[in-house]
């Protein structure tokens, strides 16, 4: 999954005219709550690009959030858009499958369709271990991607369309699955997308 490929998306489409653009991410925020979401919450917003997720995290008084993505356009739309507030986010170009990640860095994990982009086993495994390692036990993750039936496609990249259960059974024994969801999202020119999101807990 070449950076290239995101930093041309975001030099030739508004951040609002994006497949996957939301005005305000209320799956993730609902989820996200549900697992703990405060503001001593850790958070990694992985692939958060230009949402406007850090926003609403700021906004509920979280101190540390974290933003990854492939594109430095992407994060660049996003920490110009939060003005003075933008010193306070730690911006991280990186691909998540090889970024030097603090060891239980995090409480929460969020990523909305990142995964689902890693139809290669070995990268997707490579993705768990990044988990696994820069989460802290009993920490959550919450995952949202292409539902099973959902598009085949994203971006002009082929996805693997998973179910909660196949999220779960890619991470594995170490971590639960504590949550589900389904969500239709609707994009700028009123696709409709099947998504379904896995809430997953680190064992202690």
């Amino acid at each position: 999954m070449g950076s290239e490929h995101w930093r041309d998306v975001y030099r030739t489409k508004p951040a609002d005219g994006v497949s996957w653009y939301r005005p305000h991410l209320d799956m993730s925020l609902r989820l996200l709550e549900g697992a703990g979401l405060g503001p001593q919450s850790r958070v990694i917003d992985v692939g958060g690009g230009a949402s406007t997720l850090v926003d609403d995290l700021l906004a509920r008084g979280v101190g540390e959030v974290t933003v990854l993505d492939l594109a430095d356009e992407a994060l660049a739309i996003a920490r110009e858009r939060l003005g003075p507030r933008g010193p306070a986010v730690h911006w991280l170009a990186a691909d998540v499958t090889r970024a030097g990640l603090p060891e239980a860095g995090y409480d929460l994990w969020h990523d909305r369709a990142v995964l689902h982009f890693l139809v290669d086993p070995e990268a997707a495994a490579a993705y768990v271990a990044q988990v696994r390692r820069a989460l802290v036990p009993g920490g959550h993750v919450v995952i949202g991607g292409f539902a099973p039936g959902g598009p085949e496609r994203c971006s002009g990249l082929p996805v693997a369309r998973r179910s909660p259960a196949d999220v779960a059974a890619l991470f594995g024994p170490d971590f639960s699955l504590v949550g589900e969801a389904g969500e239709d999202h609707q994009t700028p020119t009123g696709s409709i997308q099947a998504f379904s999101w896995a809430v997953l807990r680190k064992q202690l």
